[in-house]
């Protein structure tokens, strides 16, 4: 008998959490983006003000995949929206319904906060989870594009 248990990431999990986010980086070619350590996540999930939240999924006692998230307004309708920033499940766990799992409550975690929506982003390459995400609904943003300011060019703009 299998069984998934979805719970909140505890500071017990900061090197779980941290191990998922590389994981998912690898997944996503992009590794070698990843400078986040236990302690930015300590900041970012249980410091005050707290920024972000994160669930560990678990199968059958054992982590199998997670979920970090924060919070942010939709100034057009005046409400919250809750932002996924990453979810991830093992591949060896793929196909159990983890992911619907972890998106079903995560969507319920939104309406209980008022959210309007929730909201994420994924690579145009990603046809597995582009599917998945059509096949709970989602649907892509038409007309809007990331925009991105970060580094030197974080810094030139801010020195003025």
């Amino acid at each position: 008998m299998t069984s998934l248990r979805l719970r909140n990431a505890t500071e017990a999990d900061l090197s779980l959490v941290l191990h998922f986010v590389r994981a998912l980086a690898e997944y996503e070619k992009l590794l070698h983006e990843v400078k986040a350590t236990e302690d930015d996540f300590r900041r970012l999930l249980f410091g005050a003000p707290r920024r972000a939240e994160a669930m560990v999924a678990e199968w059958d006692g054992a982590p199998a995949g997670f979920a970090l998230w924060f919070y942010s307004v939709s100034t057009f309708d005046g409400r919250p929206k809750l932002h996924v920033e990453d979810v991830f499940v093992n591949p060896d766990r793929r196909g159990h319904g983890i992911g619907r799992a972890i998106f079903a409550e995560l969507a319920r975690r939104a309406l209980a906060a008022g959210c309007s929506r929730m909201e994420w982003s994924v690579l145009d390459w990603n046809a597995p989870s582009i599917a998945f995400y059509r096949s709970i609904g989602a649907v892509p943003r038409e007309g809007w594009t990331l925009q991105r300011l970060s580094g030197a060019a974080l810094d030139a703009l801010a020195a003025g």
